[in-house]
């Protein structure tokens, strides 16, 4: 993708690192970065003026499985082999996914990937890390090229432009008694010696993409991966972010503490966990676990519409940042791609569970907290150097539409509040990604190209 750089932007409204401020100049390097911040300022010609657009920093999407998108609305009737009575369950979903993943070529997966980072961009989003862990053939058979899959991903980014931290997957076992993988699991399988060069081609597959791109390292859980390979897995990346599912499940953490004698997240904190580590999920911790988080500086990596989707259960949020925890948000299934709706689902989860208001909100705007918490637990997951509008920073930004319904009227956080509790995704009018443009009048620069392949490919994908 070509850089599309404006050398400066000049917003009468922006949310910078030390509050709000009015008419600010923001000055875009080439390389990227935010090169100098002036409030209160004059606009000089040359600046692209966003008129009654807000500026504010783009979160990164912390959690994905780009190839779900295509499953969307595929999976929300009850199990033929559900009895009346019984419940349907995340188990009895990942058996469709299995399934359904068994159709999937080379080519389909890169254009559902890149679909998802259009519509990620379109919500807000400035980048993603994909928790990717289909590598191999159907069967388990491998490409000639290990890393075939993450290629694809990563072409996927230079066709979007969206920024990139690619999370390859180490997936070893069926469960903790090391049952061997069977049917659809097959295509995620690898020991630490085939997952070291799905790394390693990995890295060479992003050479090419822009400088703000990572490649990390991602055992997939507790599960699937035993904690002494866990420790060897996260010497291959040594300065790069570590994503691992954790205690999504009531059923995992069981299955997890009878073999190891410890609960997941407190397994991972005695293993000494620190802020190069996002445990996905940590739906089900005790209080203990939530305050050791938060104390480890690692980011609780939350997923709310996918959480709620799947009944998965309800995070301890407030516990977590009144312990000075940080989480950020992830779309991982990718049902609904939606920055908004992600961060209202958050809140209103802990409502619920509550039984309260403002939950998350401490003494001041709920959505403030949320957009800033997403903003820092998103930089720090990816190993990005963004989340703030300050000079040295990557160029991460979005505009909201000030005019938008939701938006009139409203100013500071409590415009933060209208797009997060009253508006949605219409209200996104521009990002850009370590300074690329990639959404103007709220429509990413390669939507038609993307979807219309994506929908070549779904329509063969339905009919299968």
């Amino acid at each position: 993708m070509k850089a599309l750089f404006a050398k400066t932007l000049f917003a009468e409204r922006a949310l910078l690192a030390e509050g709000w401020a009015r008419d600010v100049r923001v000055t875009l390097g080439d390389d990227g970065r935010i090169a100098a911040v002036a409030p209160g300022a004059r606009a000089e010609a040359g600046d692209e003026r966003l008129g009654g657009r807000i500026l504010l920093p783009a979160p990164a999407n912390l959690h994905s499985h780009a190839f779900q998108r295509a499953m969307a609305g595929m999976t929300e009737a009850r199990g033929p082999e559900i009895s009346r009575g019984a419940k349907d369950s995340f188990w009895t979903w990942r058996t469709l996914m299995y399934r359904f993943l068994e159709t999937l070529n080379p080519e389909d997966i890169e254009a559902i990937a890149a679909l998802v980072q259009v519509e990620m961009a379109e919500a807000g989003y400035a980048a993603v890390a994909e928790f990717h862990y289909l590598h191999n053939q159907p069967g388990g058979i491998a490409y000639d090229n290990p890393a075939e899959l993450s290629a694809r991903i990563a072409a996927a980014a230079a066709a979007t432009g969206l920024g990139l931290t690619l999370m390859p997957v180490l997936y070893v076992f069926g469960g903790c008694d090391g049952r061997a993988l069977t049917g659809g699991q097959l295509r995620f399988a690898c020991d630490l010696g085939r997952f070291g060069r799905i790394v390693e081609g990995a890295v060479e597959a992003t050479r090419a993409l822009p400088g703000d791109t990572r490649v990390g390292v991602a055992p997939h859980s507790l599960r699937a991966v035993p904690p002494d390979v866990v420790r060897e897995a996260a010497y291959l990346r040594p300065h790069e972010p570590i994503h691992i599912h954790a205690a999504e499940q009531v059923a995992e953490v069981a299955e997890v503490e009878a073999a190891h004698g410890h609960r997941p997240v407190a397994l991972l904190l005695e293993m000494g966990i620190d802020a190069r580590w996002c445990l996905i999920h940590a739906t089900h911790m005790v209080p203990s676990e939530t305050e050791g988080l938060a104390r480890s500086g690692a980011v609780a990596g939350l997923c709310p519409i996918t959480e709620s989707s799947l009944g998965d259960g309800i995070f301890d949020g407030e516990r977590l940042l009144n312990a000075g925890g940080v989480f950020g948000v992830g779309s991982d299934s990718n049902i609904r791609i939606s920055l908004s709706e992600e961060l209202r689902t958050l809140e209103y989860t802990q409502r619920l569970g509550e039984r309260a208001r403002a939950v998350l909100a401490g003494p001041g705007s709920t959505g403030r907290v949320l957009l800033e918490s997403a903003l820092a637990g998103g930089a720090r997951a990816l190993g990005r150097d963004a989340g703030a509008i300050a000079a040295g920073r990557l160029a991460d930004l979005m505009t909201l539409d000030g005019d938008n319904l939701a938006l009139a009227g409203l100013d500071g956080d409590m415009a933060l509040d209208g797009w997060i509790f009253a508006g949605d995704d219409r209200a996104v009018t521009d990002v850009w990604s370590a300074g690329r443009r990639l959404v103007t009048g709220g429509r990413h620069f390669a939507r038609d190209a993307v979807e219309a392949r994506y929908r070549s490919v779904i329509a063969r994908l339905r009919a299968a």
